[in-house]
């Protein structure tokens, strides 16, 4: 597999080349077609997976990165719901011992997905955006829906 680009400067996956076309791979939608082999240029230095993966909205990429397992998930998803939240009402409401709470918010905050914030006079954490935007997408939402940024007054 390796990644091309048309004429346009479109980005794909070549899936197959024969003498006169390519079928290609769209990574957004992952629809494929045949493009005239005058069209494309290989594209090197970048990956393939990378390529593959750029179909995936970011904030959902981000939020892949950051979450371990169901229990990071869901802990992200009591930020998003219910936050901003203080840190030791996450404690009370999480299955995790501290460590691995500190561990999990940690990520999430190197990944941008959290940010702290003070919650009645303590210490807490408040979702982004991104974080918002990924976990309305993991949930079903489409893109289109209440893009990040658009519409909501900030």
């Amino acid at each position: 597999m390796q990644t091309v680009r048309d004429g346009d400067g479109e980005t794909y996956l070549l899936v197959k080349h024969s003498a006169e076309s390519s079928r290609v791979r769209d990574p957004a939608t992952g629809e494929e077609r045949y493009v005239d082999n005058d069209r494309l240029s290989v594209v090197d230095g970048e990956s393939p997976l990378a390529t593959a993966a750029s179909g995936v909205p970011e904030p959902v990429r981000r939020t892949l990165g950051a979450v371990r397992d169901d229990r990071s998930l869901g802990l992200l998803a009591v930020v998003v719901d219910e936050g901003p939240i203080a840190a030791i009402d996450l404690l009370d409401a999480a299955d995790m011992c501290e460590s691995d709470l500190h561990g999990a918010l940690s990520e999430f905050r190197a990944a941008g997905l959290v940010a702290e914030a003070e919650v009645a006079g303590r210490r807490g954490y408040e979702a982004t955006a991104v974080a918002e935007e990924a976990l309305r997408l993991l949930r079903g939402g489409s893109a289109d829906e209440g893009a990040v940024g658009e519409g909501d007054g900030d």
